[in-house]
């Protein structure tokens, strides 16, 4: 039974996606060749293509810049408050909402920056907050 398990696990880990994961290698080299990517240590290799998963948001929070806005005025205060509190999987659905990703590239947190502005709306009750993710600008009204 045990020849029977390893050559069916060998089967189904290896030779059956033998030839689609050649395919994989063989392009992805094309892209990223080997020699640029083997000064790296693995953990560095993953976080430089996949980006960090964890955060210190505080350090998020220190990093904004404002347009239209004063770090103390009561509308930030008041998000920052509340994002503080979320659960960590909301404040990276956040990040998404902002940037288009719930990581932060290999650069790390100290270099990711983002706008908060005013859209100066007339009825700001009347809007909800959107993001432009190209320019990680959140919009958010009074």
């Amino acid at each position: 039974r045990k020849e029977y398990v390893d050559l069916y696990v060998n089967y189904m880990l290896n030779k059956s996606v033998q030839k689609p994961f050649e395919d994989f290698m063989q392009g992805f080299l094309r892209g990223c060749p080997a020699r640029n990517w083997k000064m790296f240590f693995p953990e560095e290799l993953q976080v430089l293509l996949q980006g960090h998963t964890t955060f210190d948001w505080r350090l998020l929070e220190k990093n904004v810049m404002y347009r239209k806005y004063q770090k103390l005025d009561r509308t930030i205060r008041s998000f920052w408050t509340v994002f503080h509190k979320l659960p960590e999987e909301k404040k990276k659905m956040f990040l998404a909402f902002l940037s288009g990703s719930d990581r932060i590239t290999g650069y790390g947190l100290e270099w990711f920056r983002f706008w908060i502005e005013d859209p100066q709306v007339e009825n700001p009750d009347e809007f909800c907050p959107y993001a432009s993710t190209c320019y990680r600008i959140l919009f958010l009204p009074r």
